[in-house]
């Protein structure tokens, strides 16, 4: 085998991998290696917003489509974990929402021995990497104006997203036009990390500078060598140090060597993965696959947390939903010229427009529930169908909710050595009764939004409103909604937590990210986060990779 030599290796190429490896270059004199299972990004799935319509659903060269075992919570059925695969991880196939989370979530953090990770602490690096549309350039109290990761209104919001909000209003929660804002708590249109209405991933703001290759993409760095197509297969240790990273490419095994440090950021599911299959980990489960055990490191995946999501839809017949229909197919057509000219319109769409974080019970520090509203029908049975659509979703709006500090926690583990296996994935979604209970009362307030003049006035479906009959006519039954919990909730894409930092006997990193009882290997990426924020997991990845950066330049 072959060997290369860098200053740095990051294995993983989402969201922290870009970040990390694109400030670590911007360092003249060191030398940085960005290795990426899947291809490049420079695909329209990636540019045109509306696509995950279609890459999210579907496993393919952009997405893992992994699946989780049979979850007891979930009436045993198996959990779809869609995850990025190729440049810009899943930030390049998410629905580009850019929330922060809740000033409590970083001082509970801080709380639980992450030193230096507080809310005060972690702001600066949010804003470093913000380029806010609304800040025209500048930086304020909350946000960045000059960060290299755009983030935008929507261009075109739906007039039903619009409606969605005053309905919240009407339902009681308060407005909020920044959710990132001095206060999280109520209901408005998302932020997106767009640009001129493409997505704006983590490749494109971190990777994507300078010199072109020959094909005319631009190729970043000279110090930067980003490698796709590329597969970890296990980090190389002399003793107790790690100093590289065995791959295969193009066929071929290869060694390449790191002078200075190993980074894992790999994500959620496949960080854990690479140490476990390379010795570090719970050591009866290592050496129950005939893994040499290089640091028996117990935490390595476990204290998996993800946001378990529910929907409820309605049908209604606007043309202003998106839907299936001859009408659609005719419509799709000149919004597919009007995305091509303008960027603006259906295809520049993140999917869900709107949303709200609320308080369900007063006394509470934080919002414990977020909402995710979609100008489509989308996800389980309250979605009506259209027969003439051969049973796919006809137009109409959708909700989904999931409480946002959820208590249920799971593992992964490995299938086998090899890196090549998806690994085991066992999130025991609602294993904590306090999770349904939460999800049930989401429910109750979608229907209570639902119910509000703002959308019930546009006239929904003729006949029986397909909720009642689901779900029991007002807010709904509890028993009723639970079992539909069960037979129709799946995961909103946030998993975090599986190398936890902190300094307890479960922790895997330490407060300066670097793997405990080994030297030269940290992990960057949402697994090392203590618990759940109470949001969207993009952007916060990101600042983690922004003050690793810093962490890793202090040595």
């Amino acid at each position: 085998m072959s060997e290369t030599t860098f200053d740095y290796i990051i294995v993983g190429a989402g969201s922290a991998g870009c970040a990390l490896a694109g400030r670590l270059a911007d360092q003249p004199g060191q030398t940085v290696a960005l290795l990426e299972t899947g291809p490049h990004d420079h695909h329209p799935s990636v540019w045109t917003p509306l696509a995950i319509a279609r890459t999210v659903p579907n496993a393919g060269p952009r997405n893992y489509g992994l699946r989780t075992v049979p979850q007891p919570g979930l009436n045993g059925r198996p959990s779809y974990q869609p995850r990025g695969r190729g440049l810009g991880g899943s930030s390049s196939i998410n629905a580009m929402l850019y929330v922060r989370g809740h000033r409590s979530d970083y001082d509970r953090w801080a709380e639980l021995g992450a030193e230096g990770w507080s809310y005060d602490e972690v702001l600066p690096y949010f804003r470093r990497s913000e380029c806010n549309q609304r800040n025209a350039g500048r930086d304020d109290a909350w946000h960045g104006g000059s960060g290299p990761l755009h983030v935008s209104d929507l261009r075109t919001p739906n007039p039903f997203s619009r409606r969605f909000v005053e309905a919240a209003g009407q339902a009681g929660v308060p407005l909020n036009d920044d959710f990132n804002g001095a206060e999280q708590e109520g209901a408005g249109l998302y932020q997106t990390t767009q640009y001129n209405g493409e997505r704006w991933n983590a490749a494109r703001a971190y990777l994507h500078r300078g010199r072109r290759d020959d094909a005319g993409h631009n190729a970043g760095r000279a110090n930067l060598a980003v490698m796709v197509d590329t597969q970890a297969l296990r980090i190389v240790f002399e003793g107790r140090r790690a100093v590289g990273v065995e791959v295969e490419r193009g066929g071929q095994r290869q060694t390449l060597r790191a002078r200075r440090e190993v980074i894992v950021s790999a994500g959620a599911f496949h960080s854990p993965q690479l140490l476990l299959a390379s010795g570090i980990g719970p050591a009866g489960h290592l050496r129950s696959l005939g893994i040499e055990v290089v640091h028996d490191l117990p935490g390595v995946g476990e204290n998996l947390q993800d946001h378990l999501d529910v929907i409820i839809g309605r049908a209604e017949a606007s043309w202003h939903l998106y839907g299936y229909s001859w009408r659609g197919v005719a419509r799709m057509a000149g919004e597919v010229l009007r995305y091509r000219w303008r960027r603006t319109g259906m295809l520049a769409s993140p999917v869900a427009e709107a949303g709200a974080f609320v308080k369900t019970r007063p006394g509470l520090a934080a919002p414990d529930l977020q909402l995710h509203f979609a100008p489509a029908l989308l996800g389980n049975p309250a979605a009506v169908k259209n027969p003439k659509a051969g049973g796919r979703p006809g137009h109409g709006y959708s909700c989904h909710a999931c409480v946002l500090r959820p208590e249920s926690r799971g593992t992964v583990r490995l299938q086998s050595a090899d890196m090549r296996d998806a690994p085991l994935i066992d999130p025991r979604f609602l294993s904590a009764e306090s999770d349904l209970d939460g999800m049930v009362t989401g429910v109750k307030l979608m229907r209570r939004i639902f119910a509000q003049a703002a959308l019930r006035g546009a006239g929904p479906a003729a006949g029986t409103d397909a909720l009642d009959a689901l779900l029991g006519p007002g807010e709904g039954d509890d028993g009723r909604i639970r079992d539909f919990i069960r037979a129709n909730a799946d995961t909103i894409y946030h998993p975090v937590g599986t190398c936890r930092m902190g300094v307890d006997a479960l922790a895997v990193v330490d407060p300066r990210l670097r793997v405990h009882g080994v030297a030269g290997l940290r992990v960057v990426d949402a697994s090392v986060m203590p618990t759940l924020i109470g949001g969207n997991t993009n952007a916060p990845t990101i600042m983690i990779a922004e003050k690793a950066a810093d962490l890793m330049r202090q040595g």
